[in-house]
This record gives C-alpha cells, structure tokens and sequence, in this order.
C-alpha cells in the first residue's frame, strides 16, 4: 500500500545541484536519481489534462489480497478542482498515488496531458512529476533537517533551477515570511501546512494533488487553509484534486466524486 517512500518521491527529478544532505536523505530513501534531460514542457492540446481508464489495484498482503481500486475510470479537465469523497479505506489516497504516477495500477492507465504516464521511463515520469505536478501531504512531508525555504526550494533544486527568490515570495504569500529559516520542528501543524502548499508550487505546475490536507488540523486552522490552497489555485489557474472525507469542505470544488469500495460513483 502506499507509504512514507512515496511521500518524498513526488518530488524526484534529476539533478547535478543538489547539496550533500538532500543527497543523504535521498540515499535513506532509497531513490534513484536519474540522469538530466533537457526535454520542452509539450502544451496542453486536449480538454482533459489528466484522465484514467479502467483503473485496477490490488495488494497482497500475506496470503490475502486487497482489491483496492476496481475498474475506476474519469477525466479531468484543465482548470477543474475536482474533490474525490468517501469513507475510510474506499481507496481515495491510492486513487490519487496512482493518477500521481505514484503507484502503478495492476491494470488499466493514467494519461497526463495525452501521454501514458506508466509508459513513461522511470526517469520521464520523474521529470513529469517535478515539472507538471505538486503534491499536497496530509502529514506534510516536510524533511527535518531542511528549513522552510529549504523544503520549498526543494524541487527546484532537483530540477536544477536553483529558484530561492520564488521560494521566499511563495513563503511570504502564504503568509511565512518570517519563518524562512526555522526547522519544521520549530512551525505548527498549520505553518508546515503552508510551507507543503508553498513547496508544492515552486516549480509552477499545472496539476496539483492534495491528499486530505485538513486532516491533520483542528477546524479553524483547516479551514483556513484550505481558503489558502483554493485561492491560490484560482489565482493561479491550477488544475487541484483533492481527497477529502468531508463532503461539507468539497463543495467548494467545481465537482464531487464519490468512491465506494473501490469504484467510481458520481
């Protein structure tokens, strides 16, 4: 299932510029970094910037085996706040992990921006994840030994852009100006939030995944900021999808998708 390595690996992308200690925490990982290319971003031609069809999971543990998404298909446009809803367990976050490039189904596939994203190399589907999409964690997943600016500029970096005056401005814009050198250790839940908001958009992406981002927060602090990433998208005319179990806080989107026991229900 997914776990904490998948957390850090959305953020993969080659790169020579990278400092000793993002080395090492990469290296505990166990990610691989692949070799540079130069590719061009490809414009967006189609309505659909992010579509699956038939999707299926399955996992193993033991000798039972988990059907975790069963025959999941949707499309979603370029622009759209899509909120995908249901109860614990109904396969929300596994959904999102593999339209994320994430998790690979055990049959079916993603397509970002009219491309096959499982048959991409290891080493294109990292730079697709760097380059078009940002990530929203429930737990942050922020790296400790990194400041704020640090965790923001972290993408950048592996991309090779090196962006530090973006990372401030993004601080600053959701509201952490001041805050730029402390640890995480040393922010709220609510202020690592932000710094993860601001991290997911250094490298200006179209598509941004967030995985129940309020669910670590108490109401008031979530409530803001989700006000934070909605406006921000909208400002800055992202496509979001969002896990959530809370269908109150999904009417804020363009549309609701419910998953019940792996399938689809609109």
């Amino acid at each position: 299932m997914p776990d904490w390595r998948s957390d850090i690996r959305i953020l993969s992308i080659p790169s020579c510029a990278i400092v000793p200690k993002i080395i090492r925490l990469t290296s505990f990982l166990g990610l691989q970094i692949p070799p540079v290319n130069s590719e061009d971003k490809k414009s967006v031609s189609q309505q659909s910037i992010i579509s699956a069809k038939d999707v299926y999971r399955t996992f193993e543990i033991g000798s039972s085996r988990i059907e975790v998404l069963r025959g999941v298909s949707l499309e979603v446009q370029a622009g759209e706040k899509l909120f995908l809803c249901g109860a614990s367990g109904a396969g929300k976050t596994s959904l999102l992990y593999t339209l994320a490039g994430l998790e690979k189904p055990n049959q079916g596939d993603v397509f970002v921006r009219g491309e096959s994203l499982y048959q991409m190399s290891r080493a294109r589907q990292s730079r697709c994840r760097n380059r078009h999409m940002g990530y929203v964690f429930q737990n942050y997943a922020l790296l400790p030994e990194l400041t704020a600016r640090e965790n923001v500029l972290l993408p950048s970096m592996i991309r090779g852009t090196n962006d530090h005056p973006r990372a401030e401005d993004l601080l600053s814009r959701v509201g952490l100006g001041d805050r730029l050198h402390h640890l995480p250790a040393e922010l709220s839940g609510g202020e690592q939030q932000r710094v993860a908001i601001a991290r997911s958009l250094i490298n200006d992406p179209e598509i941004l995944f967030a995985d129940e981002p309020t669910g670590n927060l108490d109401s008031k602090t979530g409530a803001s900021i989700m006000d934070l990433l909605l406006s921000l998208v909208d400002e800055q005319q992202k496509t979001l999808l969002v896990v959530t179990h809370d269908t109150a806080l999904a009417q804020s989107g363009d549309r609701m998708l419910h998953l019940t026991d792996g399938k689809m229900n609109q």
